[in-house]
């Protein structure tokens, strides 16, 4: 299947596929005319890019973890694949707790200027 449909399907653009063959995720092969053709796998593999992507991994991320996008990780736990899951949920959180404790300095400063009638 060509970039449009193989974009369409898996509800990105087709920038993104060209990004993520761009980042050395994606090997795609080409047809005779020089067009990108998109095998089922390479959607598979696409779609668990683009998965981890919108989980917060950066590209860098996802390569370190290429044994995680094909076929054969997906039968079972890729290595290392949980404990990298986990090292970004762990940071999620911290991120969160940080974002919390900024948002609670900014509602205590600005009642703290309503006090004062400013």
């Amino acid at each position: 299947m060509q970039a449009k449909e193989a974009a369409e399907r898996l509800g990105i653009s087709q920038r993104m596929l060209r990004h993520y063959e761009k980042e050395g995720l994606l090997e795609v092969s080409r047809s005779d005319n020089g067009y990108r053709h998109y095998s089922e796998a390479d959607l598979r593999r696409a779609g668990r890019i683009r998965d981890f992507i919108a989980t917060g991994f950066s590209t860098r991320e996802v390569r370190a973890m290429s044994n995680c996008l094909s076929d054969e990780g997906a039968a079972g736990p890729c290595e290392d694949g949980i404990d990298r899951l986990s090292e970004k949920l762990e940071h999620i959180d911290r991120l969160r707790a940080d974002l919390d404790e900024r948002r609670n300095a900014l509602v205590e400063r600005i009642e703290a200027l309503r006090r004062l009638g400013v």
